[in-house]
């Protein structure tokens, strides 16, 4: 009985905030706020946000970010994929998946930041013997917050690339790739050409709603483009996340106005993707149906291992400069090395890491726990019942991850206060949740659908009861991928910074809020405390994880 009124609980859980939080990001846009006694409804928070200097660049950055980021990051995937299907390549791309998926976006761009910054890793590097550089060069074009929003675009690729990468893989294992491919070689397609022929147009469909969620990630982030992005103007996230913590409470209207515009904005970019596709997808089948074998792709293999080579070799020096930033006492521009290490960084930070990575840590324990019980519940219902999931349920599940977190956080903020709930744990806990669960869940469900069922059946037919058999014979037996889908779960929650911002109302500091915080500060060494203490949390998490799914029972 409990098991049948889960999956309504989870949809309860994850829609009520979203259909609530887009009401109150509504109201306010057509003027309806009555905190600050505006109670009649009015186009003027419309009329105050179209004529604001900067708006139509805000939004031109907001879509070129958004698409390049998106198109890029799934163009390497797809030819990663492509050119090391059973080659030992696949492998090792697999082991680097578990390190760059644990890291967090901030963290990554804090340390990218330090990478390519003008008195960065790289420029010490090549100065002066190569820069003629003696100190700092003084430009803006190219390196953290250039106009053209590069250098965020290249934070966000390093961080989408291996999560398209990961649950690219996943789709693989739906498919009989391995057959396909074998099949299309021995008909003389080349490798590359015959992965693109026979397994994408099957991939894809199984990969689109992940697309999406990278792309609307892509156009709605803010954390990383507050760190990295450009500033003058910002995309439009920013910019309305800044009039929301505007002191004047009357621009929370045209905020609220910038919220819907950017949701609408997301919507119709999604279209325009989808729409894109489906054209590739019909301009491309003379290609498909014409016969041309392709060749071996020896020159393609060696672009797309050069270009996945080189985000890894980026992303680990990312992680490694906010590492060194972190143990240096001095490091003058231009050394290549700090001048002294020490730990007093470290040490005069230790009062407040301990309290904020408690809260990351009891905020991200708790949604984590909670996520892991509702999607066992439910894929276990769904087993028992022998239910197949549909297309609907799968868009369901991706609504946290499609509708922009600015759109309806807001609204969840205002009808908090309203509430008396906001700032309280149980509505900071609930907002990570809407983000955890989706993640944990669709990191469990085909191996939980993958378990024989005969092991059950046994133990049935022994005479062990249902719940028995379950505690005993199947949980054991699914640790590993429970583990795993835990650890996701956990680096997901350690990650937001919107959710804990709006629903903590400022009261609970997380580890995440704090990195984000310091990254406008000029303080490098502090900086880099708290953003490998954010990318070790979620890497603790995921080496934890990977033990127990190895540990051997006697």
């Amino acid at each position: 009985m409990l098991l049948a009124l889960t999956p309504a609980l989870t949809l309860f859980l994850l829609l009520t905030p979203i259909a609530a939080g887009l009401t109150g990001t509504l109201l306010p846009a057509f003027g309806w706020l009555p905190v600050v006694g505006a109670t009649r409804f009015s186009l003027e928070p419309w009329r105050i946000l179209l004529v604001e200097p900067g708006l139509w660049r805000s939004l031109t950055l907001t879509l070129w970010t958004g698409f390049a980021t998106t198109a890029l990051a799934l163009l390497l995937a797809l030819a990663l994929l492509a050119t090391c299907q059973h080659t030992r390549w696949l492998e090792r791309i697999r082991r680097a998946l578990a390190p760059l998926l644990a890291t967090p976006h901030a963290a990554l761009a804090l340390g990218l930041a330090f990478l390519i910054a003008p008195s960065g890793w790289l420029a010490r590097w090549l100065s002066p013997w190569a820069t003629g550089w003696d100190r700092p060069p003084d430009f803006a074009a190219f390196g953290p917050q250039d106009p053209w929003g590069v250098s965020l675009i290249l934070a966000l690729i390093l961080k989408e690339t291996p999560y398209l990468l990961f649950m690219s893989l996943a789709g693989l294992g739906q498919l009989p790739a391995g057959a396909l491919l074998t099949v299309a070689r021995s008909l003389g397609y080349g490798p590359v050409t015959a992965f693109l022929k026979v397994v994408l147009p099957q991939l894809y469909p199984l990969i689109r709603l992940p697309v999406f969620a990278a792309l609307a990630f892509a156009l709605t982030v803010v954390d990383v483009a507050l760190i990295i992005g450009p500033s003058t103007p910002p995309t439009l996230a920013v910019q309305a996340l800044r009039w929301f913590n505007h002191p004047d409470l009357h621009w929370r209207l045209p905020a609220a106005a910038a919220a819907i515009l950017l949701t609408l904005l997301t919507v119709c970019s999604l279209a325009g993707w989808e729409g894109v596709v489906r054209l590739l997808a019909r301009f491309s089948r003379p290609w498909l149906t014409h016969g041309g074998r392709g060749g071996a792709g020896h020159g393609f293999r060696r672009l797309a291992l050069g270009a996945g080579g080189l985000a890894l070799a980026l992303a680990s020096l990312s992680v490694l400069a906010l590492f060194l930033w972190s143990f240096a006492r001095r490091w003058s521009f231009p050394l290549v090395w700090p001048e002294q290490l020490t730990l007093e960084n470290w040490s005069g930070q230790t009062h407040q890491l301990l309290e904020v990575g408690w809260n990351t840590f009891a905020i991200g324990a708790a949604a984590t726990l909670l996520a892991l019980l509702l999607s066992i519940d439910c894929l276990e219902h769904e087993t028992r019942r022998r239910l197949t999931v549909s297309g609907r349920s799968l868009w369901l599940l991706y609504l946290p991850l499609l509708v922009p977190q600015v759109g309806f956080l807001f609204g969840v903020q205002v009808l908090l206060a309203w509430s008396g709930l906001d700032g309280g744990w149980p509505a900071l806990v609930w907002t990570h949740l809407l983000f955890v669960l989706p993640y944990v869940f669709l990191s469990l469900a085909d191996p939980w659908r993958a378990f024989d069922r005969r092991y059950e059946h046994t133990a049935l037919a022994l005479g062990a009861s249902p719940i028995r058999t379950f505690w005993r014979i199947k949980l054991p037996m699914l640790r590993g991928p429970v583990a795993v889908a835990a650890a996701v779960g956990f680096a997901v929650s350690v990650a937001q910074y919107l959710p804990t911002l709006f629903a903590g109302a400022g009261r609970y500091a997380t580890i995440s809020t704090e990195a984000v915080t310091l990254a406008s500060g000029a303080n490098r060494r502090i900086i880099g405390v708290y953003a490998v203490a954010q990318a070790a949390l979620p890497l603790l998490g995921f080496g934890l994880a990977l033990w127990v799914a190895r540990r051997r029972e006697r």
